[in-house]
């Protein structure tokens, strides 16, 4: 069975994966009973993929998963975790780091090197209690991360980072690797050097995004490397929509909304009105709804947030909705819209 077919295998109940940035304390604080709730309830909906990093929270984000998961059967589940960032404590280190808060006193430093990957597994495995790590990815090797530095990491991670992935793999100490991006460029770049079992895409085919479509998601299909596409939400704005209750600006990709995507949700909006859709239940199942996503991964940070994920991506939606929304323009002609609803 390939890593397409047991993602999509692991999460056909739930219909989604959980993401555990949220669970690291991104932009508040999670009390440790109430993470460990919300992994309870999604385990209780049938969620059976876990994805986590050790730059969720300096760490914080995998011990919850450990404390969460440890009497769950390993072979019911499968989880994943990331390499390229190493973990280091300090005393005095900052409480807000990378958008996250109350986090350990721990720093971060970037290595994608054999050495480093192998170290990162290893500390992954520990902090999550777990012999194994189904599925590694290469986090967040890009351009946009790096800028400078880009190129020197690159040539660690082709020259001996990628050799101790293979050699995971061999001795069955991980099921597949791949990438956890936000860019399509990269991924496009990474397939031409490597051949990937699987690629992490966060905000990059969405209802507000179909960056991925026309070029990307094709050739993931014609490679049979699977998809997992994380940030369906764009880190907000089709989760809280234009006007968050809040009165704070709605966020897109981790900063506030620009006005050409604040115009396209909105317009979305009102459509979602017309039709008494749910715009969290549109996001949900249009980006479900291409062939090449094994399955989406969206973050929650309560039990509440799990609860309504599950129920956004199940909610049944007229399919009068996906065609107002392709015959105005709000979403690409190509792109796959929910068959069920469809075709109602």
């Amino acid at each position: 069975m390939t890593i397409g077919e047991r993602l999509r295998s692991v999460t056909a109940k739930a219909g989604i994966a959980l993401g555990g940035a949220p669970l690291g304390n991104l932009y508040s604080a999670v009390d440790d009973d109430l993470a460990v709730a919300a992994i309870h309830e999604a385990w209780s909906r049938g969620v059976r993929y876990f994805d986590t990093a050790p730059h969720y929270g300096q760490g914080l984000s995998e011990r919850r998963f450990a404390i969460a998961l440890r009497d769950k059967p390993r072979h019911d589940y499968l989880l994943s975790t990331k390499v390229g960032r190493l973990l280091r404590a300090q005393a005095g280190a900052p409480r807000l780091q990378h958008g996250y808060v109350d986090v350990p006193p721990v720093v971060q430093s970037f290595d994608y090197t054999r050495s480093g990957v192998l170290r990162s597994l290893e500390e992954s495995r520990s902090r999550l209690m777990l012999d194994r790590i189904d599925i590694a990815y290469v986090h967040d090797l890009d351009q946009a991360t790096h800028g400078q530095h880009f190129a020197a990491h690159w040539r660690d991670f082709l020259s001996s980072g990628l050799d101790a992935l293979l050699e995971l793999k061999r001795n069955g100490d991980i099921a597949a690797f791949g990438i956890g991006v936000n860019g399509v460029a990269i991924c496009l770049a990474t397939m031409r050097e490597i051949e990937l079992d699987v690629i992490l895409l966060a905000g990059r085919y969405t209802l507000a995004d179909q960056a991925a479509l026309d070029e990307l998601l094709p050739a993931c299909q014609a490679r049979d490397i699977a998809v997992v596409a994380a940030g369906p939400f764009n880190s907000g704005i089709l989760a809280t929509g234009t006007h968050p209750a809040n009165g704070a600006p709605p966020f897109f990709d981790y900063a506030p909304a620009p006005g050409d995507i604040v115009a396209k949700v909105a317009a979305i909006e009102a459509v979602c009105t017309r039709h008494h859709v749910p715009l969290r239940a549109a996001a949900l199942q249009f980006t479900a709804a291409h062939p090449a996503v094994a399955t989406e991964l969206a973050g929650a940070r309560s039990a509440s947030e799990v609860i309504d994920l599950v129920a956004m991506r199940h909610l049944p939606i007229p399919a009068q909705f996906w065609v107002e929304l392709r015959d105005r323009g709000l979403v690409p002609a190509a792109a796959p819209m929910p068959r069920s609803n469809l075709h109602a």
